[in-house]
C-alpha cells in the first residue's frame, strides 16, 4: 500500500475551506520529528479516521500517510510500537525517507513495504496513533469525535457479518488500550465523526470516550 495521499480530487467542496486551513496551520507548527511535523489522527475503529486522513493528505499536497492497520497483526492489534520507531519514526528523526514493512491481513504476514519521504507534515492514522509512546515525536494529535458504540456499528455495517467475530474481539482489545493510555486528552484538534466538522481540541480535557 503506497503512503503518497490522495488526490485533490477526493477532497468535497463543503471540506475545502477548513481543511486547507488546518493543512496551512499544521504546516506551521515546529518540526518534531526530524524536519517532519508528524500528525496523528486516532478515534475509534470505524470513526473515519481513514478517510479524514486521506482528505487532509489532499489539503496536504499529498503529504504521506502511514496507516497503523499496516503495522499492526492479528496477534499484536497494539504491538506496533517498536515496529513504528524503528521503521518510521527513527529514519524520519534522522531526516532520511523511511519504509515500513506492510501486514497481510488475508496472508497473516508481512508482504511488501510503504514509502514515507520526509515531507513537511506526515500523517500517521489509526487506532492508538496518538498513544503515549508515540506523542513526543508528534507535533499534533487530531482525535475523530465518535464514540465508540456508532463507530464499531459503522465498522460492522461496512464489513459484513463474517467479520462480527473479529470487531467483538477486537472492541474488547480497544476498549482495554484506551481505558489504559488514552489519546483524546491530548488532541488539539477534533473532527465530528458524523459530520466532518472540524474543532479546536482541549488539551487536557478529560476522556468521556476511553
Amino acid at each position: 500500500m503506497a503512503a503518497s495521499g490522495t488526490p485533490a480530487s477526493a477532497v468535497p467542496p463543503e471540506y475545502g475551506p477548513a481543511l486547507r486551513a488546518l493543512a496551512a496551520e499544521l504546516r506551521a507548527l515546529p518540526p518534531s520529528c526530524g524536519p517532519v511535523r508528524l500528525v496523528a489522527v486516532d478515534g475509534h475503529a470505524g470513526s473515519g479516521k481513514t478517510t479524514f486522513a486521506g482528505r487532509l493528505s489532499a489539503a496536504l499536497d499529498g503529504a504521506p500517510v502511514v496507516h497503523l492497520d499496516d503495522l499492526a497483526t492479528h496477534a499484536e492489534p497494539f504491538g506496533w510500537t517498536e515496529r513504528l520507531r524503528e521503521q518510521v519514526l527513527e529514519p524520519l528523526a534522522a531526516g532520511r525517507g523511511a519504509a515500513y514493512r506492510v501486514y497481510d491481513w488475508t496472508l497473516r504476514r508481512f508482504d511488501g513495504t510503504a514509502p514515507v519521504p520526509a515531507a513537511p507534515v506526515v500523517l500517521v492514522e489509526g487506532v492508538g496513533a496518538g498513544r503515549r509512546a508515540v506523542r513526543p515525536w508528534l507535533a499534533r494529535v487530531i482525535w475523530m469525535e465518535l464514540d465508540a458504540g456508532a463507530a464499531r456499528l459503522r465498522g460492522e455495517r461496512r464489513d459484513g457479518p463474517e467479520l462480527a467475530d473479529f470487531w467483538a474481539d477486537w472492541a474488547r482489545a480497544e476498549s482495554a488500550h484506551f481505558a489504559a493510555d488514552p489519546s483524546r486528552p491530548h488532541a488539539a484538534t477534533r473532527v465530528d465523526g458524523v459530520t466532518g466538522r472540524i474543532t479546536p481540541g482541549t488539551v487536557g480535557e478529560p476522556s468521556t470516550s476511553p
